[in-house]
Order: C-alpha cells, then structure tokens, then sequence
C-alpha cells in the first residue's frame, strides 16, 4: 500500500506515478492526520510511505502518525522522500523509527523535485518545473524497480554535513522556523477558504472574511501555494515569487 502526504503535489505526484506501476492502492494521509485518524490498517502488501523532505527528515507530524498507527499484515517498509536538493541523513531516523515499531526497514530513497518551500528559498517557474520532474523520472523508475522485485533501496554515502543536517540543524530549525507567524492574507483575498480547507492540521480559520493562523503549523506550504489569488505572503520573502504547484499529470 502508498500511503502518501503532499503540501503542494511533488510527493502525490511520486507517489501515484508508483501506485501506478506496482499496481498497489494509493492513499493520501491529509484526512488521517487532519482528524488524528490513528486507526490500525491492513495491507497484504509492502508498505511505502512518500512523503516531502522537512529540513533533512520526514515532516514531525508523519513521523507521529506512524508512530501512533498499527500496520497490520505486511511487514516491509519503504520511504521515498522528495526534496529540493537532498534528504541528508533521514534514512538513520526512519530505521530507528520502524524499529520502535516492530517493522522491516527497507531503505529511503530521495527524490529531487522542484522546490516548493517559499518561506525561504525561490520556487522554479512552470517550465523549470516541468524540467525538473523530467529529471526525476529515472530514479522514480529505479524506485519502482526496487519495489516490485522485493528488493531494499541501497544504502548511500552519508557525509558529515548529512548528519548534522539531519541531525541537530532539524533539532533547531523546527522550534526556530517552523510557525505560522509570517503569514498573512493581503487584500487580494477573496475570502473563498481554500487555505483553510488544504491545511492538514485545520490551523487556518476564515474569521471576518480573512484567513486566521494558529498556532500548529507544519509549513507544508499549502496555503500559500495553492491559493488562487495568490493573496497569502509570508513575512516580505515570498512577495513577488512564483507560487509552485506540481502541474504534471500522470
């Protein structure tokens, strides 16, 4: 089974494009993690979680819903991360974690995409974008390859920069960074709710005609991206950027 999270498609783009291919069900987590849906599931099938790379790890609130969740039936577990640029060091937390959780680990695999996080870098424009996914699809073959002949994913060189990334650069970044302080809706808003309605955690509120954050954010750029006035800043960075939104069909 594909059980997948995506803020702005890169990850749900992946992980379709393998459902796809291994014939396997394909599952979104938005509405388990929105509604702290932590029931047990069943798959006679290996289990393969993709998810986007949060500063060189699998987002925190993946990481709980696994570790709350019983996975019933087949005990093989597959992680594919997309990123912007690597997922450092990610593979030593996830074994640990299918360890905590009587699983078989059987490997990570980073997948470059476009970079999506807006809060602090740019994002490419359509046709960049385009290009980019184009590059990808070979390692999106390769993973399925692995997937459907029962093979782990291999292991990859880590460097000393890796585990400090991945290590205690997350440690800091997540308390520092990861809030929704700097949003705010200007007034190209049209009150229409789509931010609201895309955030996993149901921490945007419509209140007088305006989006109102609160305080649990995972900076999955949802909001931000896929409004369609492009009426949501955050802080003065992202003024002037291109909003990114995975455009590539299956």
């Amino acid at each position: 089974m594909i059980l997948y999270f995506s803020g702005t498609g890169n990850s749900e783009y992946a992980a379709k494009r393998i459902s796809k291919e291994v014939e396997d069900e394909c599952i979104s987590l938005f509405e388990k993690i929105r509604k702290n849906d932590f029931s047990s599931i069943h798959s006679s099938h290996p289990w393969v979680i993709v998810a986007p790379t949060y500063a060189w790890r699998i987002p925190h609130i993946i990481r709980k819903w696994i570790e709350n969740t019983s996975f019933m039936g087949n005990k093989n577990m597959y992680f594919i991360l997309t990123c912007g640029g690597s997922i450092g060091n990610a593979g030593k937390y996830l074994a640990k974690l299918c360890k905590r959780k009587n699983m078989n680990y059987c490997g990570c695999m980073g997948i470059t995409m476009p970079e999506n996080y807006i809060a602090l870098f740019s994002t490419p424009a359509q046709e960049e974008a385009l290009q980019i996914i184009e590059q990808a699809e070979p390692v999106i073959n390769q993973t399925i390859r692995y997937i459907k002949n029962d093979n782990p994913f291999p292991q990859t060189d880590i460097s000393f920069k890796d585990k400090i990334n991945s290590g205690i650069i997350n440690d800091i970044f997540y308390p520092l960074f990861v809030h929704s302080g700097k949003f705010y809706a200007t007034s190209d808003c049209i009150a229409c709710g789509k931010c609201a309605n895309v955030c996993p955690l149901d921490n945007i509120q419509m209140k007088n005609g305006k989006p109102v954050w609160g305080k649990s954010c995972t900076h999955c750029m949802a909001c931000i991206c896929r409004c369609p006035k492009e009426a949501i800043e955050y802080g003065k960075h992202s003024q002037g950027l291109t909003r990114y939104t995975c455009k590539k069909e299956i």
